[in-house]
């Protein structure tokens, strides 16, 4: 019997299901991609072909809400890419942020694009943040991509 998997996070995460029913995930890891069964690692493989062939998936479906849809255009509100489609952009001039919801309905914003947030663990990187997230705690961004980001959060977290 064949499942199918449905990517959660592009290039990262996909769900598999077999008659509807989840069977495992398969996640991509530094040295190959992983799948998992109830929570345990079941095996490994350097590629998404060998995972295929393996557990007899018959295709990698693409998620409808991922920020690259099929015809490889990336989700952008006023230059700052979005992790999901978006409603309602705003952009706010009194906090600098290209802000959005992810239902016509939501009352909760997100902030486009890729930011450096100071948690208590120290500096850590997030995409499309909650606009919440940004009032609590101390922040860099919005970064256009993910390399303007990078850079600093190493500034940040140089001894």
């Amino acid at each position: 019997m064949s499942s199918n998997a449905k990517v959660l996070i592009p290039n990262k995460e996909w769900l598999v299901k077999s008659n509807q029913e989840k069977i495992g995930s398969i996640s991509k890891v530094k040295k190959g991609y992983v799948f998992r069964s109830q929570g345990q690692k079941v095996t490994g493989a350097a590629t998404l072909s060998e995972i295929k062939t393996k557990f007899d998936i018959a295709s990698f479906e693409a998620n409808m809400d991922s920020a690259c849809p099929d015809d490889g255009t990336l989700l952008m509100i006023y230059d700052f890419p979005c992790g999901s489609k978006p409603y309602n952009p705003v952009y706010s001039i009194k906090k600098k942020l290209p802000l959005y919801t992810k239902s016509v309905k939501s009352k909760s914003q997100y902030c486009a694009g890729y930011y450096v947030i100071k948690f208590r663990k120290g500096w850590l990187k997030s995409f499309c943040p909650k606009l919440i997230t940004l009032e609590r705690y101390p922040f860099h961004g919005p970064f256009k991509n993910e390399g303007e980001m990078k850079s600093e959060l190493n500034l940040l977290n140089k001894p």
